[in-house]
């Protein structure tokens, strides 16, 4: 496994991120812990989760595991995990989130300075654990000010209740706000931002791939496979290992040509298709690492590939051929 510092801090962070979306709804709470033992004996030491995960987000057309899904179940299965001992909470740099509601009563979301604390101590519960290596933030939250935000992340920092903070799905302008206030107060700000990046969506390279790599702030994609679309659906779909519906199916109209042809590609190279886009990721300049969800061990071995697979600028060129990315702005569409 290869390391990397998280943006411009000085935390080391494996190049793959290991996310536990599935853990629960989809996958078992002891596959669970099978597979973040596995990802430990791989060297992934950078785990993602948020107190929401466990509830109400399986995938379309797939079926939860258990009908006792709830919001913080995902967050049980690692702090049961934790408990477990065996260094596991001491090797893992672990990274949750928080924003949505967490029930229907008033300050039970976004990102008040109550609702941070009570997030973060129900988190801190329920993972099992002291504290917090990454505390981010899962939406940006545009009616409470950053002053307020900032203060409420001091104090944990100060209790030592959280290390770092994190952004998710910001705008590029969101990102230099943020750091700018921060930086006025003395305080740290922002080290990581998780956006959807991908060969198909590559809108972040307009403005906050910018922000980001200006700030020193590392980029965490998530969706790196785009739903399995970059994961050889084709093929899948043509061996009865995948049926397509709904936006996917929609998607793949869409972009059919296009796969074809990035699934030849790969063939050609010899890879599996989704160890090629997690790859391609790994080339981008300021990607930290992708989040990898896999539902199974197997999966997750399978992706173990794409950190030591290097692309050539032929092969690079061909990616971006077949799926254009973006200038930076203003240059994609002014002078």
């Amino acid at each position: 496994m290869e390391y990397t510092h998280l943006g411009r801090s000085g935390l080391s962070v494996s190049r793959l991120c290991l996310g536990t979306m599935n853990f629960g709804p989809l996958t078992p709470p002891g596959d669970a812990h099978a597979i973040m033992d596995r990802a430990h004996e791989a060297g992934i030491n950078f785990f993602d989760t948020a107190n929401r995960y466990g509830g109400g987000h399986t995938p379309p057309g797939q079926v939860a595991q258990n009908e006792q899904a709830h919001s913080g179940w995902t967050e049980e299965i690692i702090g049961e995990w934790f408990a477990s001992g065996g260094g596991r909470r001491e090797r893992t740099v672990l990274a949750t989130k928080l924003y949505g509601a967490m029930g229907e009563w008033p300050n039970e979301g976004k990102l008040s300075a109550l609702n941070i604390r009570r997030s973060c101590d129900a988190s801190l519960r329920r993972l099992r654990t002291d504290h917090i290596d990454l505390y981010q933030m899962h939406h940006v939250d545009r009616e409470t000010p950053w002053d307020e935000i900032w203060q409420a992340m001091e104090v944990l920092v100060a209790q030592g209740k959280i290390l770092y903070v994190g952004s998710s799905n910001f705008a590029g302008w969101h990102i230099a706000q943020a750091n700018d206030l921060a930086a006025a107060r003395g305080f740290f700000g922002l080290v990581s931002e998780q956006s959807i990046y991908n060969l198909l969506t590559r809108e972040i390279e307009l403005e906050v791939l910018p922000a980001t790599i200006e700030y020193g702030v590392g980029v965490i994609p998530w969706s790196p496979l785009h739903g399995g679309l970059l994961g050889g659906v084709l093929r899948k779909e043509r061996e009865g290992r995948r049926r397509l519906a709904g936006r996917a199916q929609e998607e793949v109209t869409q972009n059919r040509d296009r796969l074809e042809a990035y699934e030849d590609l790969c063939a050609g190279l010899g890879e599996q298709p989704a160890n090629v886009a997690l790859a391609w990721l790994l080339h981008r300049d300021g990607v930290t690492a992708p989040i990898i969800g896999p539902r199974t061990a197997a999966q997750l071995d399978e992706s173990l590939r794409a950190v030591d697979l290097t692309l050539d600028a032929d092969v690079l060129k061909r990616l971006d051929d077949l799926f254009p990315g973006y200038k930076t702005a203003p240059e994609h569409y002014a002078w």
